[in-house]
């Protein structure tokens, strides 16, 4: 009996560890702003356009796995149990997505040391 209840903690262990991270819970991975020293503010505005983009399309993508993964796990563990060997599989997509969110933060400081404006207009005058 002691076996079986070590069994069954072992595997929801294993198992939730395997789940998708939800987006919201992936921190920023830094990335120096010193990429984008030669970058002037229009190309900065440009680069975060670009970045936020991805990161939206990323972001949604990994929120969905995450929820296809709560609900994997609740049917896999009322009802079919081989289902749980579908869960995961997202980890370079979430180390994508943190290096995103640290280029978006390294625009962003670029973008204040250069002191661009809120529009590329207002920069290039």
């Amino acid at each position: 009996m002691r076996v079986l209840k070590l069994s069954v903690v072992v595997v929801a262990s294993l198992i939730t560890a395997a789940c998708a991270t939800s987006s919201k819970k992936i921190a920023a991975e830094y990335v120096s702003p010193l990429q984008y020293q030669s970058y002037d503010c229009q190309q900065l505005m440009a680069e975060a356009d670009r970045i936020r983009g991805r990161v939206t399309a990323l972001g949604g993508r990994l929120d969905e796995a995450a929820s296809n993964d709560k609900m994997l796990m609740g049917a896999g563990l009322l009802i079919f149990w081989p289902a749980l060997f579908a869960l995961g599989g997202t980890k370079e997509q979430e180390a994508e997505y943190a290096r995103l969110k640290g280029e978006a933060d390294a625009v962003s400081q670029s973008m204040v040391q250069k002191k661009c404006g809120q529009s590329a207009d207002a920069s290039s005058k």
